[in-house]
């Protein structure tokens, strides 16, 4: 719990030192005058916008450089510390299921086969400069059965 608290004041107080060191005056577009850097007749006085934003980063990086070495050190010292003997490690303390049963194979009659097509089966190209062959003039007749009735 406490780590967790330490991370959300780590991360909140990162962004604000990004916000308040772009604020500041520098030399360039000076967006600390929209917050009174540049006024005389503000809040802070004509100098006190720069001095609150210079000791607000300051204090502001103090704490964010203590709170990394403290988290460091606890990670260090926590590290090092033995381990419970009863550690949750969820799914992978789990022991190992048994294998499953092994499928049989199917029978080589019912898987078929990718044979190659015999050449006797596959028509045969004709040769270079040959003629191909040319089917008879007249269709092969099956032998006739004899009907009945007459």
């Amino acid at each position: 719990m406490l780590l967790i608290i330490l991370n959300v004041v780590y991360v909140l107080v990162a962004i604000a030192m990004v916000a308040l060191i772009l604020m500041q005056r520098g030399a360039g577009a000076q967006a600390g005058s929209g917050f009174g850097a540049g006024a005389s007749a503000t809040v802070f006085g004509a100098r006190g916008a720069g001095n609150f934003l210079s000791k607000s980063t300051k204090w502001l990086a103090i704490v964010f450089f203590a709170i990394s070495l403290f988290m460091a050190w606890y990670a260090t010292h926590r590290a090092t510390a033995p381990a419970p003997a009863a550690q949750d490690l969820g799914v992978m303390g789990q022991a190992p299921a048994a294998p499953a049963p092994a499928v049989p194979a199917a029978p080589a009659a019912t898987v078929p086969s990718a044979a190659p097509v015999p050449e006797a089966a596959a028509p045969a190209a004709p040769a270079a400069g040959q003629q191909p062959e040319q089917p008879p003039s007249q269709p092969q007749q099956s032998p006739q059965t004899p009907t009945q009735g007459g």
